[in-house]
C-alpha cells in the first residue's frame, strides 16, 4: 500500500490499529509532506513503528530523470522517473505573482488532443494522489524554490482521474503539509461535463480551466475528440451551471492554431457565447510540437482586441521555457524515442 496519498483519517486509524497514540498520525504526515525518502529519516517515530511501516507500506520517491533549465526565464522542467519506470512531467515557472508548478495527473492521455504531445501514445496508467503530490514537494526539495501556486495542466486528464486528484487536493491543502490554498491552484480540463457537475458539488474555491479551443463544433472536433460526445453547446451550458453552483468564473483556455481557430468570426461567436457568464479567456501561443502539423497564430494580438472590443476579459499567456520542451509531453515523448531507439 502507498501511504502518502493517506488521508489525516486514514493515518490516524491505522496508528490505532497498530496501537499507537493519535499523535503520530500528525507526525507521520509531517515527515511525509516534507519529501523524506525512507521511514528510517522519520527520526521522532520510535524504531518499532518504523520497522511496521517499511514492512507494510510503499513509501514513493520520484527520481529525476532529466532536468532542463532556460536560459531565456529560468523556467525549470523535470522529467521524473515513478517506481515503475513510467516517467511524468512538472514544470516551475516563476512569475511576479509567486513560483507555479505545472503537475501531470497521468502517464499518457486518453484525450487526443490534435495539438498536444501527451496523448501520443495514449494512456498508460492514472497516477496516485501521492504520486501527484510527490511533484510538487520534489521540485520544491530539488530546486530549493518554495511553491506557490498549482496548476494543473500537465500530463492527463485531472478529471478523468477524478477521484485521485481531489484526494491530491486535499493533502496539498492541508496547513501541516505544503499548505497550498485552494484560491492558487487551478485545475484544467478538457470539457468532461459529467466530472465538472460532480466537481462543482464539492464547493472547492480553486479555479476552473477549461480547455476550449474553439468556439464552435466542427472546429472544436477536429482539435478534441471529445467534442465529438460532448458538443459545444453543452459544454457551455455546464460551465454556467458550474459558476452558478460555485460563484467561481471560468477560465476558458485558447491554444492560437494558425488558420483553424483564430478567424474573426471565431472570436465573435466566443464573445456571443461568453456573454452573460462572468469568465476570462486565456489565449495561448501554440508551441511548436514536432509531430504535429498544427503551427502557431499569427493573428493572437488580432483575435484578442477583437474578443476585448466586444467586452470580453482576455490575457495573452507568456510563454516560457520555448527553449526547453516546455510544451506538454514533450520531453517525455522524446525520453520514450530515445529508449525505442537503444
Amino acid at each position: 500500500m502507498e501511504i502518502k496519498s493517506c488521508s489525516r483519517e486514514e493515518l490516524s486509524a491505522l496508528m490505532k490499529e497498530l496501537g499507537q497514540p493519535a499523535f503520530r498520525a500528525k507526525q507521520v504526515f509531517q515527515w511525509l509532506h516534507r519529501g523524506v525518502e525512507s521511514f528510517d529519516e522519520m527520526s521522532n517515530l520510535p524504531k518499532d513503528l518504523r520497522e511496521r511501516l517499511k514492512a507494510q507500506y510503499v513509501l514513493t520517491v520520484p527520481q529525476v530523470e532529466r532536468k532542463q533549465v532556460s536560459k531565456l526565464d529560468g523556467t525549470i522542467k523535470y522529467l521524473w522517473r515513478l517506481q515503475d519506470g513510467n516517467c511524468v512531467e512538472s514544470v516551475l515557472m516563476h512569475y511576479q505573482h509567486g513560483n507555479t508548478i505545472c503537475v501531470s495527473c497521468e502517464v499518457g492521455c486518453l484525450m487526443g488532443c490534435a495539438f498536444c504531445a501527451s496523448t501520443l501514445g495514449g494512456l498508460v496508467r492514472r497516477l496516485s494522489a501521492g504520486e501527484i503530490l510527490d511533484q510538487v514537494i520534489f521540485v520544491q526539495k530539488e530546486s530549493g524554490q518554495p511553491i506557490h501556486n498549482i496548476v494543473m495542466m500537465g500530463i492527463g486528464e485531472p478529471l478523468d482521474n477524478f477521484d485521485a486528484v481531489l484526494r491530491f487536493l486535499e493533502l496539498v491543502n492541508d496547513p501541516d503539509g505544503v499548505n497550498i490554498g485552494m484560491r492558487h491552484i487551478s485545475v484544467s480540463t478538457c470539457g468532461l461535463t459529467d466530472k465538472i457537475d460532480k466537481l462543482a458539488s464539492h464547493q472547492l474555491q480553486l479555479t476552473l480551466s477549461v480547455s476550449l479551443h474553439a468556439p464552435d463544433d466542427e472546429t472544436r472536433s477536429r482539435l478534441m475528440p471529445v467534442n465529438r460526445s460532448v458538443g459545444v453547446d453543452k459544454l457551455f451550458a455546464c460551465c454556467k451551471r458550474y459558476f452558478e453552483t460555485t460563484g467561481r468564473r471560468i477560465s476558458y483556455e485558447y491554444a492560437m492554431v494558425d488558420g483553424v481557430n483564430d478567424h474573426d468570426w471565431q472570436a465573435d461567436l466566443l464573445a456571443k457565447r461568453l456573454k452573460g457568464v462572468p469568465g476570462h479567456v486565456n489565449l495561448i501561443p501554440l508551441n511548436d510540437v514536432r509531430e504535429s502539423p498544427l503551427k502557431p497564430s499569427r493573428r493572437v494580438r488580432q483575435f484578442q482586441q477583437r474578443l476585448e472590443q466586444q467586452g470580453v476579459t482576455v490575457t495573452v499567456r507568456r510563454k516560457l521555457g520555448g527553449d526547453i520542451d516546455a510544451s506538454c509531453g514533450q520531453l517525455r515523448r522524446k525520453r520514450m524515442e530515445e529508449i525505442q531507439n537503444c
